[in-house]
């Protein structure tokens, strides 16, 4: 490959057709299914404590109730992005936006943590639906590759901001209602999404799909799940006999499904894509960066209440600091690409992640908010710059019939990441939070409960004479920062080595500039 790649664009330059009416009033519709998607994402971290009193999950169930929803999005993304080449984005993203009102209802009232997990499993069939709707038909409205960059930024964007709106909102609904609550925010969002979308949004799909291979999505799907569940699984557990025959039937299935979309006519996905260099190394280093992120994340909301004893909101608006990074670059960074480098934007953002990780690996029970808010802002910031580049290089550099597919694979490395991250990271936090000493005079039923989850041990302390539960309650506190420690480390670690191979992987890559409809 020569060692300058321009991004093949929608068409010639001859081609290229006229900016579409009403385009940005579209995206505002699109933006609506992320912020959503986003919003759902975070709140239930901020409700963990929460629902731990209610439902009382064990330590293994409520790692599965914040990572079923991505498994399960990661599972069904490559057939979701390609059955939306076929039937239709807009069909699927509409079916998807009433599936996913439906069902939040489902999780508001669930009553044991089975039902959650089973609701929250439902809610990612939902959610694989929109995802890669969304940025499909961004790629298909908006044909100028500046406008386009634009508004992938501000797609990007309203996923950062989605993801601080939910705590801030969540700590809202929390201090008034219960924790239901933060589910059936998704209806109001849903409801003016299928109406507005209606008539906005254009539909687009692939002229020429060919059939949908039903094996190839049950092959996906298996080989997905499984291998995710073999990691999670092996990470609390160890290689037990299960966990060998998921990871081997995960990986059997995996080739399987390589193999048999190279030889289709009408692949599921197209495995040639990947011949492009700088398409693999931005799907890499979306997956990796999600990776290291995603653990740190879900445990951040707990540290920030149940050590720190911050209130919902309080804890909410803590985390304010990493949108305000990310929406802020992520509207630059198509500028910044252009000005500079994709490679430069992009190895730097991860970089910035990387460096203010190594700083959280030094948290403590009294780490000052200071020192914690800028370091959320530089990986806000980091993450924006990263995500909306690696973004338009996945877009750009397919046909936009194959929009969907390649907006699935971007978004199947996302949830992927998401859902390892919780698994590794999140079983770093657990393994070394579970060894705690407990003091002398504890009960043992109050012990057991203390080790199962940091919620856990705040409810028994409660029980527990004032002394004693103090005591438990700052021996759980610490071990939960030293489990929060190692795993900030090992994510400072992973982004810093991401950050130097897309350096490498991305050299020459730039982004399309923009055609005679351009500003």
């Amino acid at each position: 490959m020569s060692s300058e790649i321009i991004l093949p664009s929608a068409g010639t330059p001859g081609e290229r057709q006229a900016p579409r009416p009403g385009r940005w009033l579209a995206l505002a519709v699109l933006v609506l299914a992320v912020l959503l998607i986003a919003v759902d994402a975070t709140v239930l971290g901020l409700a963990t404590p929460f629902l731990s009193e209610d439902l009382r999950p064990s330590g293994t169930q409520l790692l599965w109730i914040g990572d079923v929803y991505s498994f399960v999005i990661a599972g069904l993304l490559v057939s979701m992005g390609s059955l939306g080449d076929r039937i239709g984005r807009k069909r699927l993203l509409l079916s998807g936006a009433v599936a996913f009102g439906a069902i939040s209802v489902l999780n508001a009232y669930a009553t044991s943590p089975e039902m959650m997990i089973a609701a929250r499993a439902l809610l990612g069939v939902a959610g694989a639906t929109l995802m890669p709707s969304t940025l499909a038909l961004i790629r298909n409205i908006f044909h100028d590759p500046r406008e386009r960059s634009l508004a992938i930024g501000i797609w990007g964007a309203m996923a950062s901001a989605g993801a601080a709106v939910g705590p801030v909102v969540g700590g809202f609904l929390l201090e008034n209602f219960w924790w239901g609550s933060v589910f059936l925010i998704n209806l109001p969002v849903m409801a003016v999404l299928v109406l507005v979308g209606i008539k906005l949004l254009p539909e687009s799909r692939d002229p020429a799909p060919g059939p949908w291979d039903l094996l190839s999505v049950l092959l996906s799907m298996v080989g997905i799940v499984a291998l995710v569940y073999a990691i999670k699984e092996g990470a609390i557990r160890g290689l037990t006999p299960a966990v060998g025959v998921a990871a081997v039937l995960g990986a059997l299935a995996l080739v399987w499904f390589v193999r048999r979309q190279l030889v289709l006519d009408s692949p599921l996905l197209n495995m040639r894509l990947f011949h492009n260099r700088g398409f693999s190394a931005a799907v890499m280093a979306d997956l990796l960066t999600v990776l290291g992120l995603s653990g740190m994340v879900f445990f951040l909301s707990q540290y920030l209440q149940l050590v720190q004893n911050r209130d919902p909101l309080e804890a909410g608006l803590a985390e304010l600091p990493a949108a305000i990074g990310a929406v802020t670059t992520g509207l630059l960074a198509g500028q910044a690409a252009r000005r500079w480098s994709v490679r430069s934007v992009v190895a730097g953002g991860l970089a910035a992640i990387g460096v203010a990780l190594a700083v959280l690996a030094g948290l403590s029970t009294g780490t000052g908010y200071p020192l914690l808010g800028a370091a959320l802002l530089v990986i806000g910031a980091g993450a924006g710059l990263s995500f909306t580049v690696t973004a338009d290089v996945i877009l750009s550099s397919v046909p936009k019939e194959q929009a969907g597919s390649a907006s699935a694979v971007s978004e199947t490395a996302y949830e992927l990441g998401a859902a390892l991250g919780i698994a590794l990271l999140g079983s770093m936090v657990t393994g070394v939070y579970r060894g705690f000493a407990v003091p002398a005079g504890v009960p043992a039923q109050a012990a057991g409960e203390a080790h199962e989850s940091l919620g856990g041990a705040v409810k028994a302390a409660v029980a527990l004479p004032a002394d004693q539960g103090s005591a438990l309650l700052t021996e759980a506190q610490h071990a939960f920062v030293a489990g929060l420690r190692v795993a900030s480390a090992v994510a400072a670690v992973l982004l810093l080595v991401t950050a130097v191979a897309a350096w490498f992987l991305l050299r020459g890559q730039r982004l399309e500039e923009g055609s005679e409809f351009g500003h």
